[in-house]
């Protein structure tokens, strides 16, 4: 299909200017200001003037859901197909958390696959917190190298929850990451919960310091209690990424403002940990409460630091598009808007909030309303 988006605003050279963009099946084929093209089965969608950004990609999503921490009850439900399109999320990782036991990798690659089958592009890592890592073929390196979907291993350090895992197993782990990696073109990273533990990151640096293993294979998130150690890991040449985090209101906005203009220029991202369980712990380490991370935080987040914070929203948008695609290994196929890039766009309102979507070229949502059935939707 040929689709021709007229009457929008996009950011080129330099600036939001008119724009129409001409997509070709599931490519972008020309962003210009007035696009002139002949062909009977065009199909033309009007922008209603709507800012057209890249989909957001969100780099941490419990898919298949998570939680357990406070028994069988309190496991968060998998994410709903309709869940990432409403929030202008077009790309996903899919994790595992705490719980692999009756989460498994299987059900996580399962999970991606589905999410693919709807029309987003969706990854996802091997392992969970726990160490040796659960795999879905007996190593973390096979699952790398042989299985699709799977671009890297997740891991947890300075947590009450984690395997606990030396210096030294943290670089074998990143050893077999990276080299797996290089053998499928991967990415090949090991994305590190990181806790509320008293060590904070002294496990990577430690790693780092021993070891010849790139600083671009560690990937730490929820770094906002850590932050002066994410700010070191990243004039250092790290990936920091940040958790969006609604719970905290306007602090945890002002913290990812601040860390746009400390963090050196693309070293930043942010992630929801959405459908992920957010259990509240007392001094004991007991369990006094539970919520569940949300994907609508991610545009949420955006949209406050543009209208709340006055940060340019060219600027705002990178730490859940270009950013991100870059850390992945994906960009310029995602993460912008260009000639020869995914037709992954997102048009948004005046609020700054995603209100139509297109992803892979084939229009998701419309006007803030699904255009695409999702199975089992009312269940």
């Amino acid at each position: 299909m040929i689709t021709l988006i007229k009457n929008i605003k996009a950011f080129r050279d330099g600036a939001w200017l008119p724009s129409e963009i001409l997509i070709a099946d599931s490519k972008i084929e020309k962003i210009e200001e007035k696009i002139d093209i002949a062909y009977d089965g065009l199909n033309v969608f009007d922008g209603q003037g709507k800012t057209a950004i890249p989909g957001y990609i969100d780099q941490h999503v419990h898919v298949t859901g998570g939680g357990g921490e406070g028994s069988f009850i309190t496991q968060v439900p998998s994410m709903k197909f309709s869940a990432p399109v409403k929030a202008g999320v077009t790309t996903i990782v899919g994790l595992l958390g705490t719980d692999g036991t009756t989460r498994s990798v299987a059900n996580l690659v399962a999970k991606t696959k589905a999410l693919n089958e709807f029309g987003l592009t969706a990854y996802c890592l091997t392992g969970n917190y726990n160490y040796p890592s659960p795999t879905l073929t007996g190593s973390v390196l096979d699952d790398i190298v042989f299985v699709k979907e799977i671009i890297g291993v997740k891991i947890a350090i300075c947590d009450h929850r984690s395997a606990n895992m030396t210096v030294e197993s943290l670089i074998k782990l990143a050893s077999d990451a990276r080299v797996a990696g290089l053998l499928s073109g991967k990415p090949g990273i090991v994305h590190l919960h990181t806790g509320s533990g008293k060590d904070k990151l002294d496990i990577i640096f430690k790693a780092l310091e021993n070891s010849n293993i790139p600083i671009t294979t560690f990937r730490p998130t929820h770094l906002a209690p850590k932050y002066d150690e994410a700010i070191k890991f990243a004039k250092m040449g790290g990936f920091v990424d940040f958790t969006c985090d609604p719970e905290s209101g306007d602090k945890r906005i002002s913290l990812l403002c601040k860390a746009l203009e400390e963090v050196p220029e693309g070293l930043m991202t942010i992630s929801t940990d959405s459908n992920g369980s957010m259990p509240i712990w007392n001094e004991k380490k007991e369990m006094v409460g539970i919520g569940a991370g949300k994907i609508d935080a991610l545009p949420e987040a955006i949209s406050h630091m543009v209208l709340d914070h006055n940060v340019p929203l060219e600027k705002a948008i990178k730490v859940a598009s270009e950013n991100v695609a870059k850390a992945l290994g994906v960009f310029p196929a995602k993460g912008i808007l260009a000639p020869g890039s995914d037709a992954d766009i997102v048009l948004l309102g005046e609020d700054v909030m995603p209100d139509t979507v297109f992803a892979m070229g084939r229009l998701m949502m419309k006007d803030h309303q699904m255009q695409v059935v999702e199975p089992f939707a009312e269940v």
